[in-house]
């Protein structure tokens, strides 16, 4: 499968249409959330161009500072952006990091919320389940660039990667783990479990509830998933990916735990003697 595709003198890259794809797709679940809470859904619109620049940024800066092995074997370092800044702006070559698109996202809609005077842990619930939609369809984005694959496997649903596109230590394998494919199933089933929370216990949620709840689940995949990745991001010898990816899940189960742990009951004070 092609790549890209061109439009008289330019250039559209699919990876790049897929995520527009993903994220129209996630501003459209975001507005039916917000008119079933009862808020205006227009507003979601409004705040889509602010979401989308700070999640572009975001997701290119997270690259940046976390490259991947094989970009450092090649000298594609930190270092080596922070010095080369077209390169460093260079998204249409690609290496984007959904982190920091979350994280990016994140800052953008409290800096919106703020401005206009609205309840940012609120406006997180609604989108937090068509942000696990968005990365469902954007990981497609990483089958038509034959990237984000797994470990070697022969099993019935294994992807052919193209030798151009293996890592030099595989060479000789030509079949592996879809990793992406796994990634973005399991980003729909986030989405499920978001939506179900909300409709289900919503008279028992505090706002942001829903917000942490992705903040557990997809961390909790994505760690996993990380031990069938063959090219991590090394930072001082960890893979940095899966590493705060554990500290994120634990540190918003903690969060979750305690926003509804139940106040002890007050001891209840002695009888006093009869006279």
């Amino acid at each position: 499968m092609p790549s890209s595709f061109k439009i008289g003198p330019l250039t559209i890259q699919l990876y790049g249409v897929l995520i527009m794809l993903g994220a129209l797709a996630a501003a459209w679940l975001s507005t039916k959330e917000a008119k079933r809470r009862g808020i205006n859904s227009d507003v979601v619109w409004d705040m889509f161009p602010w979401l989308i620049i700070g999640g572009i940024i975001g997701a290119r800066l997270w690259h940046i500072l976390t490259p991947s092995a094989s970009l450092v074997a090649q000298g594609i370092t930190t270092w080596y952006y922070l010095t080369h800044p077209l390169d460093a702006i260079a998204i249409w070559k690609g290496g984007l990091g959904i982190p920091g698109a979350v994280i990016g996202g994140a800052v953008a809609l409290w800096l919106y919320a703020r401005k206009r005077k609205m309840n940012f842990g609120a406006w997180t619930d609604i989108i937090a389940p068509g942000l696990a939609l968005a990365q469902a369809i954007g990981r497609l984005g990483n089958y038509v660039n034959q990237e984000l694959y797994g470990a070697p496997t022969d099993l019935p649903w294994a992807l052919t990667i193209d030798e151009a596109h293996r890592l030099p230590e595989y060479i000789d394998q030509a079949t592996y783990h879809p990793l992406f494919a796994y990634e973005a199933i399991y980003n729909l089933i986030n989405m499920a479990v978001l939506l179900w929370i909300g409709r289900k216990f919503g008279d028992r949620l505090k706002t942001g509830d829903i917000f942490l709840a992705y903040l557990v689940i997809y961390p909790v995949g994505r760690f996993f998933l990380e031990f069938l990745r063959l090219d991590p991001s090394p930072v001082a010898g960890i893979n940095i990916n899966q590493t705060i990816m554990a500290v994120i899940a634990v540190a918003a189960t903690a969060v979750l735990i305690f926003r509804h742990q139940k106040k002890a009951s007050a001891p209840s004070q002695p009888e006093a003697p009869a006279s």
